[in-house]
């Protein structure tokens, strides 16, 4: 690849900043994720929403040029996060259908090891088939 060591950035979008901080937080303690996870959570002000500028700054940051995968919350963090992405296409950028915890675990825990983009973004949406326990 080239990019000598660079490792595939995570953004978490969040209407909540402390939600997005607690999963970085989580991620942190698990011990495998490296350091690449970066959050775009609340509005500008620090209120419950989503901002614009957040999420092109934890995308900007996140990239070292081995791709970013990006996980919303719900409803406008989706949308916001598009917008984003559609006035400044990045080819290396994954918008991820994943659900937020499970989807940014596996993300960064596959991201740790040195994964591709493509196994970073693939590990994200199979976290929404694994069952949290045998029923």
């Amino acid at each position: 690849m080239g990019n000598s060591g660079a490792t595939v950035g995570i953004v978490l979008v969040s209407h909540s900043g402390k939600l997005a901080e607690g999963l970085r937080e989580l991620i942190g303690q698990l011990g495998s994720a490296g350091g690449r996870v970066f959050c775009a959570g609340g509005t500008d002000d620090g209120g419950i929403g989503t901002s614009y500028e957040r999420i092109g700054a934890a995308i900007a940051e996140a990239d070292t040029g081995a791709g970013v995968v990006v996980l919303p919350d719900i409803g406008s963090a989706v949308l916001t996060a598009r917008m984003v992405l559609e006035d400044d296409p990045r080819q290396d950028t994954v918008l991820v259908d994943a659900p937020f915890v499970e989807g940014a675990v596996a993300a960064a825990v596959t991201a740790s090891t040195g994964a591709d983009l493509a196994a970073v973004t693939g590990a994200a949406r199979e976290a929404r088939t694994q069952p949290k326990f045998q029923a």
